[in-house]
């Protein structure tokens, strides 16, 4: 059993995950979306797109777990399973940008055996309360790791 951050006792084996292929009919791009979802309560879905940005890599990103389900074991578990993803396409390296106001999920990266190779200023559109859309802007870390 693992405790989690709310205090409630969880087994080890705490989640699975599953693939679902998506082609992007404008961009001819085969995404797959990789949804782990917990088998314990509250439910919740982690996504993420594996695309290929830079010749030779897989780019990870929209990566996340809900607060309650952090620190047991569901990232590592969504980050791998993006990384066989990616083995099978033939692709040889992994990327990611974790913005860098983030050091917990840097320090995951880190552990799983990413290495910051730049930086970048990265911005998204998000939705506020009232419905109306924003732009975020923040400085991300690139990260990288050979797959081969």
């Amino acid at each position: 059993m693992v405790k989690s951050p709310t205090g409630r006792q969880i087994p080890n084996r705490t989640a699975e995950a599953s693939v679902r292929p998506r082609v992007r009919p404008a961009s001819n791009i085969t995404t797959d979306i990789i949804t782990v979802r917990p088998r314990v309560r509250p439910a919740s879905n982690i996504t993420t797109d594996i695309i290929t940005v830079r010749p030779g890599a897989g780019t990870l990103w929209q990566l996340g777990v809900h607060p309650a389900l952090q620190s047991c074991g569901i990232g590592t578990l969504l980050v791998r399973s993006a990384e066989q993803r990616i083995s099978a396409r033939g692709l040889a390296l992994a990327e990611l940008g974790v913005e860098e106001s983030n050091p917990r999920a840097r320090a995951l990266y880190e552990r799983l055996g990413y290495r910051a190779f730049g930086s970048e200023l990265e911005s998204w559109d998000v939705e506020a309360e009232d419905g109306s859309l924003r732009r975020y802007e923040t400085l991300c870390t690139l990260m990288r790791k050979d797959l081969a």
